[in-house]
């Protein structure tokens, strides 16, 4: 992927400039391969969460591996920090030097076949770092990301496939939410790469 092709201006609506950018087939072939094959030993698991006073299994698996002291909280759920495996750790380099900004933790999201979801939500935790972008790379089965406003009724909808990554720029997490759909009838799993910046040892303050 050069920088050249990273510049490439954020989408537009009517003139109006939108805080994301999708950028098809940033990972090479060979990315992918390697990235899939050492996710066959990534520690995924399905925590419980609480809704509305009932419990429920997540509909996906995920992992967070992040530096020491970036430990995740979300829907009051707290996740530890995972130390980094080797293609991981060796992507988030490359990110590190074509965005110029650090990132120290990533959510692995595996969602098994269609079936496996992920609901209307910002990555908007305080853990995060104020005016961070958040990468997200997607591997294996292409699926629809949706987004939508928080005030005005306007939604968008983006066909994520093998390799191709979304950028999120700042004001996405304060102006939109986004989801990733059921679609019952892909029988392939996806892997889905969030990279972000947290505040080291937040929760420990």
């Amino acid at each position: 992927m050069s920088q050249l092709s990273l510049l490439e201006p954020p989408a537009q609506t009517d003139n109006t400039v939108l805080p994301w950018r999708h950028i098809p087939q940033y990972l090479s072939a060979k990315q992918q391969q390697l990235l899939r094959a050492e996710a066959a030993s990534y520690p995924f698991e399905r925590p419980t969460l609480t809704v509305f006073g009932k419990q429920h299994l997540i509909p996906r698996e995920q992992a967070w591996f992040a530096d020491a002291g970036c430990n995740y909280l979300y829907s009051g759920l707290m996740i530890c920090a995972q130390p980094w495996p080797h293609y991981l750790s060796r992507l988030r380099q490359q990110l590190e030097r074509e965005f110029n900004q650090p990132f120290n933790g990533v959510l692995v999201n595996h969602y098994r076949d269609g079936q496996d979801k992920m609901g209307w939500h910002s990555d908007d935790e305080p853990e995060m770092v104020a005016g961070s972008l958040v990468i997200s790379l997607s591997i294996g089965a292409a699926r629809d990301f949706d987004i939508r406003h928080k005030q005005r009724p306007e939604r968008h909808r983006i066909p994520l496939a093998s390799g191709d990554m979304l950028v999120m720029q700042p004001a996405m997490q304060q102006h939109w939410q986004h989801s990733l759909p059921q679609r019952k009838k892909i029988a392939s799993d996806r892997l889905n790469l969030t990279f972000r910046q947290l505040i080291p040892f937040y929760h420990q303050q």
